[in-house]
């Protein structure tokens, strides 16, 4: 029964107190056979194809699956949206349920990207499962705009000054957006990012996000390894500036065509940055735990080198006439996101006023709304697997539900319902999932939270804006 009246919440509204038990049989049983008669049209609502090495069970609407690439958290595919009338992107997701890990990641995936709604952030155009009750429950689908690249593909580009700078001001609108929720995405890299041909940039992937908790020791291992900052790498508790070294690492590469700090592993990882950036300030090591300060004191001490010699003016671009844009601008930013000290580093607020970026500052891009998360306690769940499911079949259920009324992301709602984020963005602003080659090495200290690499098949012919 209560299953049951999970699945029919309108049932709840049926007080026995109020009305006879035969009453209330009599409802249940309508509402049995209005399900029984949408179970069948449901099931002709789909159709199977063989997407790749996957079995895809989708609407009707979505057409001419092509596989676009597949990795540990899912396999995505484009497709032609006959409602919509536009290409989008198909997530289905790898086996959400073998475990709890999975579990959970699928979930804070689906409501994080349900609820947070920027132009520079992936959100969704729809979710759905082909199966028709919690007991059958097993794959889920995520659908979004689909991107032309990923940022992988344009830091092979040689780009102008305005191109670098307004790529990086999106990126620091999103990840300030999801800051002001008291969200840390904790996974950017290349392959997360994605761009449009007119430079339209979205971050995406939310499986490794999570909401911010002052003084919680958080997961060591989790950013993928070139773009961990040191507070990952040495197993200290971290905040939202954690995503600023990221970014740091990011513009590196596009500056430098190469990956920054190549490590191996996590202690080679470490080393690469003491080798460039200098071994850290005594006050820093006093911040370490005492095996870890052990260690660190131990290894080889580094000068460093100065941010000239790190990125010197001929790994840029020539200066800007237009927007006054020059090589020591980037560089100084540089400086101030690769700092080892995370107490010291700049905030994405300052991020946005440095003068190679707020030549494109806009505050209704800057200062939008941040997104309203409903499950404050989003990481301190921990369920069975089975939990979760129902969780999971719930917020596809309700997000079904809003679309059976009427109900479009991004366009006003019918009277007296209400949309996830449907306030700011229009359907145009969400975002794909990315693709990107999966990491040729291992690393044993990664736990399965940790990489969700897709390997990439997106042409760069569309990119003229990064040409």
């Amino acid at each position: 029964m209560m299953l049951f009246l999970f699945i029919f919440p309108e049932l709840q509204k049926v007080s026995l107190s109020l009305c006879s038990q035969r009453t209330f049989f009599d409802a249940q049983k309508a509402v049995f056979e209005e399900y029984t008669m949408n179970k069948n049209k449901r099931e002709k609502e789909f159709y199977s194809i063989d997407v790749g090495d996957s079995t895809f069970i989708v609407l009707k609407r979505y057409q001419n699956l092509r596989p676009i690439g597949s990795g540990a958290q899912g396999i995505v595919c484009s497709a032609y949206d006959q409602l919509l009338e536009r290409n989008v992107a198909i997530k289905k997701l790898s086996r959400p349920f073998q475990n709890q890990t999975h579990a959970k990641r699928a979930y804070r995936e689906l409501v994080l990207m349900k609820y947070v709604n920027h132009k520079n952030i992936i959100g969704l155009l729809n979710v759905f499962t082909p199966q028709k009750s919690l007991e059958e429950f097993q794959d889920v689908y995520l659908v979004m705009e689909l991107m032309d690249a990923n940022l992988c593909q344009v830091i092979q580009m040689e780009l102008d000054h305005e191109r670098l700078s307004y790529l990086l001001y999106q990126m620091l609108c999103g990840i300030k957006h999801l800051h002001a929720a008291g969200i840390i995405h904790r996974d950017l890299k290349p392959s997360n990012i994605v761009v449009k041909s007119d430079c339209t940039l979205k971050i995406l992937d939310f499986g490794l996000a999570r909401t911010a908790a002052t003084g919680l020791l958080m997961t060591p291992y989790v950013v993928t390894r070139y773009y961990r900052a040191p507070e990952v790498i040495l197993g200290m508790g971290y905040q939202a500036n954690v995503d600023i070294w990221s970014v740091g690492c990011i513009l590196a590469e596009m500056v430098r065509h190469k990956i920054l700090f190549p490590g191996r592993d996590y202690i080679d990882q470490w080393n690469k940055v003491i080798e460039q950036l200098g071994t850290p300030t005594q006050e820093f090591m006093l911040k370490l735990n005492q095996s870890v300060r052990t260690y660190v004191e131990n290894r080889p001490r580094y000068a460093g080198y100065t941010f000239e010699k790190l990125f010197p003016d001929v790994l840029f671009p020539a200066d800007s006439d237009h927007n006054k844009l020059k090589a020591s601008q980037a560089r100084d930013l540089l400086s101030k996101m690769l700092v080892i000290d995370a107490s010291k580093r700049i905030s994405v607020e300052e991020a946005l006023k440095h003068p190679y970026i707020n030549v494109w500052y806009d505050p209704a891009e800057v200062e939008a709304p941040p997104p309203k998360i409903p499950d404050k306690q989003l990481e301190e769940r921990e369920h069975t697997v089975e939990a979760w499911k129902e969780l999971i079949y719930k917020e596809v259920y309700d997000w079904e539900e809003w679309n059976r009324n009427g109900v479009i992301r991004g366009q006003p709602s019918p009277l007296g319902m209400s949309s996830p984020a449907s306030s700011s963005s229009s359907v145009n602003d969400v975002s794909s999932m990315s693709t990107e080659p999966s990491d040729p090495s291992s690393d044993p200290t990664m736990t399965s939270e940790t990489d969700s690499s897709l390997d990439s098949h997106t042409s760069l012919g569309a990119l003229a804006c990064c040409r």
